[in-house]
């Protein structure tokens, strides 16, 4: 490898700094607005321990976010792969995690399918060896603390199928008169989130089992965790170029197009009946990353058997971090 092809990825390496710092500066505010409804510049003040749970949060977020891209590119480098450093995007918008998360740029082809595998499951992997340790300590220092029983999330309130009969009652109520319901009394907007086979597994074994009418109050790095967790999920679905896309393509070749339209199929099942959340990665992965593939430089060479359990044990991981409702909205 060249100097040249060497000293490139640091070239702009003040970017990146800047980049890492304005995304732990945007999810910081992101935790206080979302998590603990206090916001840094009111009369009151910052509270120390918001501001020491926003921090824990916003760096703990980063750390999987970073370790995922820096997995992808020690492994591409390793492989003579041009590549850059990772990007952080940070997003300062309200409502927003304050982050779309991290991204390298590859600027030349991948060598062979053994190379492939190695490049698209060091992110995921070295995501989860960073998230599960960071899950774990956070549901050690988390509390069981009462809580209401939850109806069957199936078909989910936010899902395609319920919105539409909410909206086809509202049509028929407008156009035969009906009276209005009654006003149903005030109550509080409870978040939930989903719960993964990883999920339910950390919590058994660091918290015990959870008994009925109780629930865990997480520590603020279990939320950072588990969109780590998110994060792996979507990455590892076997589409086009995403992480899971790369790993499917090494094994399948170009029967990989049909696996990727397949879980396509699967995501708009979940937007018609899980939640419309679903709908946007639809999108995402039909129509901006594709089904599609581009070959390697050596297609010809065998994928070895280590490889193959690096597959099988991402395929593990994606089963292990699936949750067909991420986030649920009730009311309690």
């Amino acid at each position: 490898m060249d100097s040249v092809s060497v000293a490139r990825p640091y070239a702009r390496l003040w970017l990146h700094v800047l980049l890492f710092v304005l995304t732990v500066g945007t999810t910081f505010l992101a935790y206080l607005v979302l998590f603990t409804g206090s916001f840094p510049f009111t009369e009151a003040g910052l509270r120390p321990e918001d501001g020491a749970q926003a921090l824990a949060f916003s760096l703990s977020l980063l750390a999987i976010l970073g370790s995922h891209e820096m997995g992808h590119y020690v492994l591409a480098r390793i492989h003579g792969v041009d590549t850059s450093l990772p990007y952080f995007i940070p997003l300062p918008v309200p409502g927003s995690l304050g982050t779309l998360g991290a991204v390298i740029r590859i600027r030349s082809r991948i060598p062979s399918r053994n190379a492939l595998v190695d490049i698209g499951a060091a992110g995921p992997l070295a995501g989860l060896v960073v998230a599960l340790p960071i899950l774990y300590w956070g549901l050690r220092h988390s509390a069981v603390v009462d809580a209401p029983s939850v109806a069957s999330p199936f078909p989910g309130e936010s899902s395609l199928w319920v919105l539409g009969t909410e909206l086809f009652h509202w049509l028929v109520a407008k156009l035969t008169h009906a009276p209005p319901p009654p006003e149903a009394p005030l109550r509080q907007v409870q978040t939930l989130f989903g719960d993964s086979l990883l999920m339910k597994g950390l919590t058994r074994l660091a918290v015990g089992p959870v008994p009925e009418g109780k629930d865990v109050a997480v520590h603020p790095v279990v939320i950072a965790g588990w969109f780590g967790l998110l994060v792996t999920l979507l990455n590892l679905m076997p589409v086009g170029q995403l992480d899971g896309g790369h790993l499917s393509f090494a094994v399948l070749g170009s029967r990989a197009r049909r696996v990727g339209q397949g879980v396509a199929l699967l995501l708009l099942f979940l937007t018609v009946f899980a939640t419309a959340s679903w709908g946007l990665w639809l999108v995402v992965t039909s129509k901006m990353v594709g089904f599609g593939h581009p070959e390697v430089i050596e297609p010809r060479e065998p994928l070895s058997r280590g490889r193959q359990w690096i597959c099988a044990i991402c395929l593990l991981a994606l089963i292990g971090c699936a949750m067909p409702i991420p986030l649920r909205t009730v009311m309690s």
